[in-house]
């Protein structure tokens, strides 16, 4: 075991020290990329990934850590941590905000969101196993190499850290997990601002009147039941900090419970516990929900945290191996599935547009877009379609990803 030295904590205190400000700087200037809007356009969150993206291309290497104990590069690791508390933060957040409406809005349209899970997932990947098709006809590569890589392609196109770790796990050896690995990370950046971009602008190519649309979002939730309790609740801190530990500590033990190569992962885990402990909201005198002030804050703190430690590694990755035909492949990965998924979800099962556009998110399972969607919606409400078509979506995608590298190699 390596002993650190007066040095090496020297060393690593300045490394925080960076990283802090590093964080901070990006997220700074992403937020002011965000706001900049066009015709009634902005990437809003998604700047921040725009600028970590960036930062990790040119100012990669100034994260390559001095320090190493036990054989971890340790400011590089840093980057990942950051990444999964804000995935915490994020997603138990969500799920406490869409915990109330959850399974009333999951029971009464039970049909419609599996459905729509499955027609996004399907469709993705229809189009990957096209693109594979295509790439082993004009690629060099062996078939191993294309599948691995395309599929990584879909992972990050449905920005699908669940599929993209399945993928990982099903191929063998170190090389291909390393091509999965720069699919995932050409893919995301269009994964990411494509669906972000598309809830956008599909209220204002419908000219949607959002008071109206939020209106039919309610009477689409209005399976929200009211629980009563007589006695006083017993408030365990001012903002709920306690019962949100608690929600992320079950959710992550259960997301780490492995079913062969599947599990739920940090993001299914959290997610399930918190929509639970918001469902009920007190479990007998003890509340267990946390304040509306709290949740939206760390909601958007966990967001900007996520695509900040997600961002800057993906960045390097995305300057290395870039090509052309491969970013070709993630647009068609997003866009194709996504715009399947909304002509069905409006003519076929005859959503309205929230809950259209929630369960598209969910259905794309994109984090960052549902952020969006709240913004250009207006109300929180539409995080509850995105919870009900992403669990779903989850394991579709996770089992999807697998057949391909099995079927393709």
């Amino acid at each position: 075991m390596d002993l650190l030295t007066i040095g090496d904590f020297s060393i690593a205190v300045r490394e925080i020290v960076f990283l802090v400000f590093t964080v901070f700087l990006v997220s700074t200037v992403g937020y002011l990329l965000g706001r900049i809007t066009i015709k009634g356009i902005s990437l809003g969150t998604a700047g921040v990934f725009i600028v970590a993206l960036l930062y990790g291309a040119f100012f990669f290497d100034n994260l390559n850590s001095e320090l190493v104990v036990e054989g971890i590069p340790y400011a590089k690791n840093a980057m990942k941590i950051v990444e999964n508390i804000g995935l915490i933060l994020f997603v138990t957040s969500v799920g406490f905000i869409a915990g109330p409406n959850f399974f009333g809005n999951f029971k009464k349209n039970f049909k419609s969101y599996v459905l729509l899970a499955l027609v996004v997932i399907i469709s993705g990947g229809l189009t990957c196993a096209g693109c594979i098709g295509i790439d082993q006809i004009i690629s060099d590569d062996s078939k191993e190499e294309s599948a691995s890589m395309l599929v990584g392609l879909l992972s990050g196109a449905l920005t699908s850290t669940p599929a993209f770790s399945a993928a990982k796990a099903t191929v063998n050896g170190d090389d291909l997990e390393t091509i999965v690995t720069v699919g995932h990370g050409i893919a995301y950046l269009f994964g990411v601002i494509g669906v972000v971009l598309f809830v956008q602008i599909v209220p204002k190519m419908v000219k949607a009147n959002m008071v109206e649309e939020r209106k039919l979002l309610v009477i689409a939730d209005s399976g929200k039941s009211e629980k009563k309790y007589s006695g006083k609740i017993i408030e365990m801190d001012e903002f709920g900090f306690m019962p949100f530990s608690l929600a992320s500590i079950i959710g992550i033990f259960i997301g780490s419970i492995k079913f062969g190569n599947f599990s739920l992962t940090t993001t299914g885990g959290c997610l399930l516990v918190s929509l639970i402990f918001g469902h009920f909201s007190h479990f007998g005198a003890v509340s267990v929900m946390p304040k509306e002030s709290t949740l939206k804050v760390f909601r958007e703190f966990g967001l900007m945290l996520f695509l900040i430690g997600a961002g800057i590694p993906g960045g390097a990755s995305f300057a290395e191996y870039f090509k052309a035909v491969y970013f070709l492949y993630g647009v068609a990965m997003t866009l194709i599935p996504m715009i399947i998924g909304f002509f069905f979800a409006k003519y076929v099962l005859k959503l309205n547009l929230l809950n259209n556009l929630g369960s598209i998110t969910g259905g794309m399972t994109s984090t960052p877009a549902l952020g969006t969607l709240i913004s250009t919606a207006g109300t929180e409400d539409v995080a509850s379609a995105y919870a009900s078509t992403y669990p779903v979506a989850l394991i579709a995608v996770v089992i999807v990803s697998q057949i391909l590298l099995i079927v393709f190699r």
